[in-house]
């Protein structure tokens, strides 16, 4: 890390390592990325990564359409480490590649569903204009109900903390991987 030492496992404060090994435990698997800066503060991370497991794996979005918000995100903050954890998993979640792209570059996708499409516009548009207007929230509404927004919102939000975490803290690719996005 570029502002913050590799975590040394056996150099953590036992409450460190109680959360560490609960995110090890859980669907990650393994901690790296903003959860080795969130270590830092055993309870931030304790309870963002709880948070987190909600976003990435509870919410009643499909993973396609979550993976979507959270490239548009990562796009948005230009958070290569986010980009380059979830891109593959968006892809992999049913994404179109090509469309993948257009999100990274800032160029408008022409999706071929209608819930993907709705999701870009309703994330573009909270982020870029701090509001959603109207008309794109009776979309998002209609297309996925008020609940998937409510929590689309919440995957908005999440992700903007891992990526400004990603950013303020320098976290870096893993050694050899391009940088998505230009300095």
């Amino acid at each position: 890390m570029a502002r913050l030492p590799d975590i040394v496992p056996d150099k953590l404060s036992p409450e460190q390592k109680r959360v560490y090994d609960a995110i090890v435990a859980g669907p990650r698997g393994r901690v790296q990325g903003p959860l080795r800066v969130w270590l830092e503060s055993a309870e931030l991370a304790d309870r963002a990564q709880a948070l987190g497991a909600f976003c990435r794996f509870g919410t009643s979005l499909p993973p396609r359409l979550s993976e979507l918000a959270i490239l548009v995100t990562g796009a948005h903050w230009k958070a290569g480490f986010e980009w380059w954890a979830h891109a593959p998993i968006g892809i992999k979640a049913g994404l179109d590649p090509a469309m993948v792209e257009l999100v990274r570059i800032g160029q408008q996708p022409a999706f071929k569903n209608a819930d993907e499409d709705i999701v870009y516009a309703f994330s573009r548009e909270a982020w870029d204009t701090k509001r959603v207007s109207e008309k794109t929230y009776r979309r998002a509404v209609d297309a996925l109900g008020q609940k998937a927004v409510v929590e689309l919102v919440g995957i908005l939000g999440y992700y903007g903390l891992i990526s400004m975490t990603i950013n303020v803290f320098e976290v870096p690719l893993p050694a050899g991987e391009p940088e998505p996005f230009a300095r």
